[in-house]
C-alpha cells in the first residue's frame, strides 16, 4: 500500500520516514504551521533516494506557481488541496510529474473527479491538518477505478480500521505521527508505518495495480 508522510520540514524527519518505509512525502507550500520555503524542500529532495516521490502540497494557488515551484524545487508532483477546476488541474499535469487533486470529504466535486485527470484522488477531513477523522463511510462516494489516497487524522491507532473500512490505494498522514505541528515523533512514525504494512498483509488486496511508477510516466 502506498504510504505519504506529509507536512515535512526537516532533512531529519525526511530521511527517518523513507528509511522506515515511506513510499512519498509531502512538503506544504501553502498557509500552515508545516509550511516551507521551495529553497528548503529542494535541500530536503535532493538528499532523498530517487525512488522516493517527493509532493507539494498547494491550496487555491496559480497553476503557473504550481508548476514553478514543483520544479525548481525539484520535486516529483503537485498535491491541490483548493477549489481548483479540472482544467487547471490538467494543465498542472501536463508539467509536472504526477497530481494528486484532495477532496474534502463529502464534497460534491468528488462525484466529478475522474475530469480531473489527477493520477491519485485524497480524501481528506474538512479541514486539512487538523487531525480531525471525519466519517469513513463518506468514501463510499468515490467513483469506482478511483486510485484513493485516504487521509484526515490517521494515526497508528485507528489507521488499522480505517484501512479495513475504507480500502483505500493509500494513506497519508501529518498530525498522527506528529509530537508537534512540523515535527515528527520516531514512535509515532514507526508504528504508523507498521501498522499500515501489518494491515495489508496477508489477505489485504488493494485497489489499482500497486504504486505509482512516476518514472515510467515520464
Amino acid at each position: 500500500m502506498f504510504i505519504k508522510i506529509c507536512g515535512t520540514t526537516s532533512e531529519e524527519d525526511a530521511l527517518l520516514a523513507v528509511a522506515m518505509g515511506a513510499d512519498a512525502l509531502g512538503f506544504v507550500f501553502a498557509p500552515s504551521p508545516r509550511q516551507v520555503s521551495a529553497s528548503l524542500a529542494h535541500d530536503i529532495a535532493r538528499r532523498l533516494p530517487p525512488e522516493v516521490i517527493t509532493v507539494g502540497v498547494f491550496r487555491d494557488e496559480a497553476p503557473e506557481r504550481v508548476v514553478e515551484i514543483v520544479n525548481d524545487a525539484g520535486l516529483k508532483g503537485a498535491q491541490l488541496h483548493g477549489t481548483e477546476s479540472p482544467a487547471a488541474v490538467r494543465w498542472i499535469a501536463e508539467r509536472v510529474g504526477m497530481t494528486i487533486k484532495a477532496f474534502p470529504a463529502g464534497h460534491p466535486g468528488l462525484a466529478l473527479a475522474p475530469d480531473y485527470a489527477a493520477d491519485l484522488i485524497l480524501l481528506d477531513a474538512a479541514s486539512p491538518g487538523s487531525g480531525q477523522v471525519f466519517d469513513w463511510r463518506l468514501a463510499q462516494n468515490v467513483p469506482d477505478g478511483t486510485r484513493l489516497v485516504l487521509a484526515g487524522g490517521l494515526t497508528p491507532e485507528n489507521v488499522v480500521d480505517a484501512i479495513a473500512q475504507v480500502r483505500p490505494w493509500g494513506v497519508d498522514a501529518a498530525t498522527g505521527v506528529e509530537a508537534e505541528p512540523g515535527r515528527k515523533d520516531p514512535r509515532k512514525l514507526r508504528a504508523f508505518i507498521a501498522a499500515v504494512r501489518a494491515a495489508e498483509a496477508p489477505d489485504y488486496e488493494g485497489e489499482g495495480e500497486g504504486p505509482y511508477d512516476w518514472e515510467a510516466e515520464s
